[in-house]
């Protein structure tokens, strides 16, 4: 009997085999989401140093408040927005869009999305 490998485990490798081709620099970084089912998370990596340069969450309290009246995909385009802010702010214009082994639809690309409308090119 052949066992059935679970989706995140297939997730998990395809996100592998993404990894093996981009990476972040200082200049040019990762822009890295992770979906779960009921929050969303984004970070900026630099690969080169292994940190994290900013990183955005639904699980940050400040958020809280405009997280209530809005549903899964607004609050990944609120996410994608505050972390292109909080990049410009950090003096980043341009990233890599890592999405982390998830199909490029739904929540995560609305993430991408509010992260152009903040000012980030990829």
């Amino acid at each position: 009997m052949f066992k059935k490998r679970d989706r995140n485990e297939i997730r998990v490798i395809r996100h592998a085999r993404v990894r093996k081709k981009i990476s972040g620099t200082p200049d040019m970084p990762r822009l890295s989401v992770y979906r779960s089912n009921k929050h969303i998370q984004a970070q900026l990596i630099d690969d080169v140093a292994g940190k994290t340069l900013c990183a955005a969450s639904t699980l940050e309290k400040d958020i809280q408040d405009q997280l209530n009246e809005l549903d899964k995909k607004g609050a990944a385009k609120l996410v994608g927005k505050l972390i292109g802010e909080r990049a410009v702010q950090a003096g980043i214009k341009a990233v890599v869009f890592d999405r982390g082994g998830y199909v490029y639809t739904g929540r995560v690309a609305e993430v991408a999305a509010g992260a152009r409308e903040a000012g980030l090119d990829f």
